[in-house]
């Protein structure tokens, strides 16, 4: 088998594992991405479809809870091999929100970071809690001489350019002040914001609709799905996108599989 000269990497909040199994599958089959996170996988562990991912041709590890949360790794002919469940800093939180491991040669962090809403409350101090935790364990990582990727659904709007009309959500905790600071911060250590950096600051993204009004079809989103890549794995970069076609079927989760294209190390 020749090797590849190329990796494709995805992040995609499923928004319910059983319920959207199948457009997973279709999307796996026709997009063959080699790394995926998955998001919001709203089952327990024992619900996890392994044996049809293994069927689809994908390894997987997880980390499940009933009725919301929960991550995922997949690898395309691989097993992934983990390196951590569950972000270190608070041995007493027990939301299913990361899992870290070793795919296709290259250190993925799969993350699910805490929304936020409502603002100001304890829902809101869980996220920039959270956020601090992350930049704690990130910045153990980005310097490391392995390509590394911290990829998922970060509940996060960066800037005005990334949500279709900035006075619509300014009271919403994805976009507060505190939040976009801390990620800024994030950023700070390092990490390249992979989607702005290959597709520009000035291009028009999104990753996420809500089910109202028709803002898929009208394009009126967010971009809140990231793939932080750090250095050695920045200078790997070819391409990026988002497969929005996904969002427009029938029954689809509210957001869309999010991508990068590296060159194979």
């Amino acid at each position: 088998m020749a090797r590849k000269k190329t990796l494709k990497l995805a992040t995609f909040n499923v928004n319910g594992i059983g319920k959207r199994l199948p457009q997973l599958l279709a999307w796996l089959e026709a997009a063959r991405p080699d790394i995926v996170a998955l998001q919001e996988l709203k089952a327990a562990d024992a619900a996890f479809p392994a044996q049809a991912l293994e069927a689809a041709g994908y390894g997987a590890i997880w980390q499940g809870q009933r009725a919301w949360n929960g991550v995922a790794l997949l690898g395309r002919d691989t097993m992934p091999v983990e390196s951590r469940r569950g972000l270190p800093g608070d041995p007493d939180d027990d939301q299913s929100r990361y899992i870290e491991a070793a795919v296709h040669g290259i250190v993925v962090g799969a993350l699910y970071l805490p929304n936020g809403n409502p603002q100001p409350g304890p829902k809101f101090d869980y996220k920039l809690a959270w956020m601090q935790r992350l930049a704690k364990h990130a910045r153990t990582l980005v310097g490391l001489t392995h390509p590394v990727v911290l990829m998922g659904d970060y509940n996060v709007i960066p800037t005005d350019a990334d949500v279709y009309d900035p006075k619509a959500w300014r009271k919403d905790a994805l976009i507060q002040p505190e939040v976009r600071d801390a990620f800024e911060r994030l950023l700070a250590q390092g990490w390249t914001d992979a989607l702005r950096h290959v597709l520009g600051d000035e291009a028009q993204v999104y990753t996420f609709w809500d089910h109202f009004r028709q803002h898929a079809e009208r394009d009126r989103g967010l971009r809140i799905d990231h793939l932080l890549v750090n250095a050695v794995l920045a200078d790997r970069l070819r391409k990026a996108g988002v497969d929005r076609w996904l969002r427009l079927e029938s029954g689809a989760s509210d957001h869309a599989p999010t991508w990068i294209e590296v060159a194979a190390g």
